[in-house]
């Protein structure tokens, strides 16, 4: 299958590593790209993380491969970290998934399934979570239908790359970024997104550290606040002096 697996990420780890890995025995031939922020501290401007030589893209984007992996480097912000991996990408089909997802294993049949009828255009998996709770439990249970408050980014969003480029890409967002694609994607479709018959497994450690039901109804206010017209970075700055985290998880904002 021709695919194109981008991953955006705050930074580099092991656990990341892992995930590859196992996404690569699912999909061996998938063009795999990460694409770290520019800006982290860690990391000097113009230098890439990696034992190889770097190359300047047209994007601006620093790159490196690595293991069969492309590494890349962009302004923070998921949406404007995916929009790099998209532009870097080659294949017909891409899969934009969070750093902290693991694919099923039925994973490479059920895209197959989905992608081999041209009318399908983008699609998401279900959901399912690390930890065991009912409330969680709830939450991955309605994932399996579509609407704006039951389908987002930490689902996986397989798109083909040409209907990704005829709507515009992701919104240069912090948070949302991925409600606004969707959306989009219906308008454009006419149609549901398409749920595929299989869940994601994420981590469920931003519920465990802030309170299961507090992140719930923290996700809820956001999701309100955005409808009325809340810019995607004043709901940043919310979510980030509710979580109380700093660096250490994932893309998320």
């Amino acid at each position: 299958m021709r695919l194109s697996i981008i991953i955006p990420t705050r930074r580099f780890t092991d656990q990341l590593a892992v995930r590859i890995e196992a996404h690569r025995q699912l999909f061996p031939a998938a063009e795999i790209i990460v694409v770290e922020p520019a800006d982290r501290p860690d990391q000097p401007a113009g230098q890439v993380s990696s034992g190889s030589a770097s190359m300047r893209i047209d994007s601006g984007v620093d790159s490196t491969v690595a293991h069969g992996i492309q590494r890349l480097r962009a302004p923070r912000g998921r949406g404007t970290q995916c929009n790099a991996g998209a532009a870097r990408a080659k294949e017909p089909l891409l899969l934009f998934l969070h750093d902290d997802t693991a694919l099923p294993p039925e994973a490479p049949g059920v895209v197959s399934n989905a992608f081999a009828d041209p009318r399908t255009q983008i699609a998401c998996f279900r959901l399912r979570f690390d930890h065991a709770h009912w409330l969680l439990s709830t939450y991955a249970f309605f994932s399996r239908f579509d609407s704006s408050l039951t389908s987002f980014g930490d689902q996986g969003i397989l798109i083909r790359r040409s209907f990704f480029a005829a709507i515009g890409g992701f919104p240069d967002w912090p948070l949302f970024e991925d409600v606004d694609l969707l959306s989009r994607a219906r308008r454009r479709t006419r149609k549901r997104i398409k749920k595929l018959p299989a869940a994601v497994t994420t981590s469920a450690v931003r519920f465990l550290e802030n309170g299961i039901l507090r992140q719930q109804l923290l996700n809820a206010e956001l999701m309100l606040r955005f409808s009325l017209g809340a810019s995607p970075e004043a709901l940043r700055r919310r979510y980030e002096t509710r979580r109380g985290l700093g660096d250490s998880a994932g893309v998320d904002p």
